[in-house]
């Protein structure tokens, strides 16, 4: 699998003609185009965190429901983290959500959806946003180059919702592109499993939190715990920090005078030799 998207990110960064947002393009898709669904399924969706947690409230299941029924997350021993798949449908490959008149969670369907027929590359890992790019996927399936509706690369974006996606999209990308990975860190199976929790299992990550002691020994506001029992987008802002802080070893959360004192207390009655 990561051989496969390596060599599709060579493909792109040397072929693709690179596109910014005053570009334009000529695209539409509507129900009597010949291709209408067909781009829908045999394709591999990643989900990220904010599609998981989109889809799931449309559906209003919890994300461990939804990950059990719609998901699968393949394995590769050289897999930095954790990812996410959108689980296809019997032979034929198709989206779980798509119906002869279209998607039925459209209003909330995930990021690479809403982009399609555009794509957005980064030039290198751990590339800053200015050497972002865009970049058409004219693939023969689609006919929908075909048709009249001439739009800039823009509009596009806005008209798709996609700004939305990608401002809880750049937290995401923080974690996934760390310094960490860049010189060579690896994650426990621990680590892997905690990273999982906070990124897409986010209901059972709020059991984690709420039903511990964690609020005990970490310095959180009573505003932001109160958010945090009903905003899933504010969770994850917060899961972010805490994957950074207990994970990456950044100072992002704030340990409890008094945990400390215990703590330190605790090694000191360890190391003091006895009689």
């Amino acid at each position: 699998m990561k051989e496969e998207m390596d060599n599709l990110k060579k493909e792109i960064l040397s072929q693709y003609p690179r596109l910014s947002e005053k570009d334009v393009f000529t695209f539409r898709c509507h129900k009597d185009v010949p291709c209408f669904n067909d781009c829908c399924g045999d394709v591999n969706i990643f989900l990220t965190p904010y599609d998981i947690i989109r889809l799931k409230n449309h559906l209003g299941i919890s994300s461990q429901v939804f990950l059990q029924k719609y998901t699968l997350s393949p394995f590769d021993q050289k897999q930095k983290y954790p990812v996410i798949l959108l689980k296809m449908t019997d032979e034929k490959k198709k989206c779980p959500f798509n119906t002869e008149d279209g998607c039925s969670v459209y209003a909330d369907r995930p990021w690479s959806c809403r982009m399609y027929p555009l794509g957005l590359a980064s030039p290198k890992e751990g590339a800053v946003e200015e050497e972002e790019f865009y970049f058409l996927m004219k693939e023969d399936v689609c006919k929908g180059f075909g048709e009249q509706g001439e739009q800039s690369v823009e509009g596009w974006i806005e008209g798709q919702g996609i700004k939305e996606y990608d401002e809880i999209g750049r937290l995401y990308k923080e974690i996934t592109l760390h310094d960490f990975y860049v010189k060579g860190g690896e994650l426990s199976p621990e680590k892997m499993e905690m990273f999982h929790l906070v990124c897409y299992n986010i209901d059972k990550f709020r059991r984690f939190l709420f039903d511990s002691t964690f609020f005990d020994k970490f310095e959180i506001a009573d505003s932001l715990k109160e958010k945090l029992k009903t905003d899933d987008v504010e969770l994850f802002r917060f899961g972010c920090d805490w994957i950074k802080f207990s994970i990456y070893g950044e100072k992002t959360m704030t340990i409890k005078e008094e945990v400390k004192k215990a703590k330190v207390s605790e090694i000191r009655t360890r190391s003091t030799p006895r009689e």
